[in-house]
C-alpha cells in the first residue's frame, strides 16, 4: 500500500467510525484529538475501521503515539 492509498484508507475510517467528522480538509501533520474534538473511543474506533477494511492490526497500546493521519497511514503502509 502506498501513503496516497493509506492516507485515502485513514480518511475512510474517519468518516465511517466518527460520525459527522470531516477528515478531509486536515493537514497530514494535523493533530486528529484536537482538529475534530476526538476521544479515546473515537480513535478505537478509527483503529477497528482500519482493521476491518485493510487488515492492518493496530494494537491499543499504540494509540498514544499515533495523533495525525500521517501517522495512521504511516502503520498502514509499514505493514504492507
Amino acid at each position: 500500500m502506498n501513503e496516497h492509498d493509506a492516507t485515502a484508507a485513514v480518511v475512510a475510517a474517519i468518516r465511517e467510525a466518527v460520525p459527522g467528522a470531516e477528515p478531509e480538509g486536515l493537514a497530514p501533520d494535523e493533530d486528529l484529538a484536537t482538529a475534530l474534538d476526538l476521544d479515546s473511543m473515537d480513535r478505537l474506533n478509527i483503529v477497528i475501521a482500519l482493521y476491518e477494511a485493510t487488515g492492518v492490526e493496530i494494537p491499543e497500546a499504540d494509540l498514544p503515539a499515533i495523533r495525525t493521519i500521517g501517522d495512521f497511514a504511516s502503520r498502514l503502509t509499514a505493514a504492507a
